[in-house]
């Protein structure tokens, strides 16, 4: 591991055109359950699967339900950031980290302080009106009883995540891809590059260092020149 660990040291300081591409376990580190690991969402006993619950059918046809388990498992209003994220921020200040792509919908990264952050699933911070598409935070969603309603037209609120059934917005995918494709270093974090199809915009890679750190392996570990299985924030906590 120290090996790795020098060598992860090495490829980050002779940098200055890196991109993070993480996931659910950047954020469990935090406190927030992903989906698939043994203590994840899906494993959890619900009257209907959460993949069946965080589908845009749904949310249409099951409102209320949607939201019981939206506001009691996805929005972990009171999580911080934790050394990846913070890590993560300061590269970007020091220009090394070029951009974030984060599977992720907390806005962790953001709270981090990192600037140039591309949300492939959308973000609970962001919540608007169905009817008049009046902007809404976190909190107003949070604190409403039932389904959050519009305080000017009494619409339905809708976060603004990417549910199942929905494509993925065409401007960040783009956006992801170019930094993907134009970076010199690529670390993946967190992920089990098993969703799709984020987890294919790794084939637009065409630099010189792919890391990946993860607890468990995945199926790209082939392709890594570092493959690390550990912690994600301990391990970029140990970097300088």
């Amino acid at each position: 591991m120290d090996q790795k660990i020098q060598r992860l040291k090495e490829i980050i300081a002779g940098t200055d055109n890196l991109v993070f591409f993480g996931g659910a376990g950047v954020s469990t580190e935090s406190g927030i359950p992903d989906f698939r690991s043994t203590d994840g969402l899906y494993n959890m006993k619900y009257k209907y699967p959460p993949e069946t619950i965080v589908s845009h059918t749904f949310f249409v046809r099951r409102t209320e339900e949607f939201y019981e388990f939206y506001k009691d498992k996805m929005m972990a209003l009171d999580a911080k950031p934790n050394k990846a994220h913070l890590k993560l921020a300061q590269w970007e200040r020091e220009g090394k980290c070029r951009a974030v792509v984060t599977q992720n919908i907390d806005g962790l990264h953001q709270m981090a302080g990192s600037k140039n952050v591309l949300e492939l699933h959308g973000s609970i911070l962001r919540n608007y009106c169905m009817k008049c598409h009046k902007f809404f935070d976190a909190h107003y969603v949070k604190e409403s009883p039932g389904v959050p309603k519009c305080d000017a037209c009494g619409g339905t609120i809708k976060p603004d995540v990417v549910l199942y059934e929905e494509g993925l917005d065409n401007d960040v995918i783009r956006k992801s891809i170019k930094y993907i494709s134009e970076a010199d270093v690529l670390i993946i974090g967190g992920t089990s590059l098993a969703v799709y199809p984020a987890a294919g915009m790794i084939d637009y890679f065409r630099g010189k260092h792919l890391i990946l750190i993860n607890r468990s392996s995945t199926p790209r570990d082939n392709q890594a020149e570092l493959v690390i299985n550990d912690s994600i924030g301990e391990v970029l906590d140990q970097i300088d």
